[in-house]
């Protein structure tokens, strides 16, 4: 009886990871935010960046989740059709990544890639 109550509880865990899986991303960035993009928002975002031809920023140093992005670099506003849990965040486009900052602190909280 144990033993079919663990296979049970197994089996129960994995088919709720798959499904979270498949239904948003959820990652967590700097500073304990976590920010969950859904993949038709993601298809959205690296659409934008190809369609409007972003230029990428290019810096000494480079561009990671929890750092801060220099004073010198321009932040970008976030359109809408982004989604509604990143309009709050500004962006910049470095190394073929989308890179999601914090206006307040310029700290780099989310790497789309």
């Amino acid at each position: 009886m144990k033993q079919v109550l663990i296979i049970a509880a197994a089996a129960s865990l994995l088919a709720t990871a798959v499904n979270a899986q498949t239904t948003m991303t959820t990652t967590t960035g700097a500073g304990n935010a976590v920010i969950q993009i859904e993949p038709q928002y993601r298809t959205k975002i690296k659409s934008y960046v190809t369609e409007k031809k972003v230029r990428p920023v290019t810096t000494q140093e480079r561009i990671v989740v929890g750092a801060k992005v220099p004073t010198s670099v321009e932040l970008e506003a976030v359109p809408a059709d982004w989604g509604p849990s990143v309009t709050k965040y500004r962006y910049i486009y470095s190394s073929d990544r989308v890179m999601l900052v914090d206006p307040g602190t310029r700290t780099v909280v989310h790497e789309i890639d």
